[in-house]
């Protein structure tokens, strides 16, 4: 069964329902993998790698929010500089590759212009097996790319192909994009935090 599997007789209790699949999800996270995750995007960070980011759908405005607030948060009060590309924000780009080669190329083609060994690639596919974002990642791996993965429900192909995988068991697409932006700014926050004087901290809005 997926959930939701049945009416609920008002909002509240669907909400209730929501929250608590929200907070199971969440906590099947492992922290092992987060971990690992925030560690090479800081060693990417300090390092003047580039960072893309790709998904599809909800997951695409995901990929958008996490260059804004790992580019601009992670940036304030530490000395580290992030170098982020969303694949999923050049629309003429997009749409030409999409409409001349192939949509399932989309992320794939600009990694092949432009991606170097030692950068990185983070997706962002509930399903895990978006075909785009399947390609993008086996360039990446081919090509000396570390790939990070924030999946949900069987994990799809992305579980073969991702170095890092932050995987969340929820069968809902809302709830597993909902973690999905919770875990973006969990790494953000902490990685800002955790390079930042300490005694800044209490004074400053996350």
């Amino acid at each position: 069964m997926t959930f939701p599997d049945q009416r609920y007789p008002d909002i509240a209790g669907y909400f209730d329902a929501y929250a608590q699949r929200i907070a199971r999800a969440l906590a099947s996270v492992d922290r092992a993998a987060l971990a690992e995750a925030a560690r090479l995007l800081v060693d990417a960070y300090r390092g003047g790698a580039r960072l893309y980011v790709c998904g599809n759908g909800g997951s695409a405005s995901i990929a958008d929010s996490f260059v804004g607030d790992h580019a601009k948060l992670v940036q304030t009060d530490t000395d580290l500089v992030p170098r982020i590309i969303s694949l999923a924000s050049n629309i003429p780009m997009l749409t030409a590759i999409a409409n001349d080669i192939s949509y399932d190329e989309v992320f794939a083609y600009p990694l092949r212009t432009d991606a170097r060994p030692g950068d990185l690639l983070l997706v962002v596919s509930s399903s895990g097996d978006s075909e785009n974002v399947v390609r993008a990642a086996r360039w990446a791996r081919d090509n000396g790319l570390l790939v990070i993965a924030l999946t949900g429900f069987s994990g799809g192909r992305m579980t073969g192909l991702a170095h890092v995988r932050l995987h969340v068991e929820a069968d809902n697409y809302g709830v597993i994009e909902d973690c999905h932006q919770a875990l973006m700014h969990v790494l953000a926050q902490y990685i800002r935090l955790d390079n930042m004087d300490e005694s800044l901290i209490a004074e400053r809005r996350f």
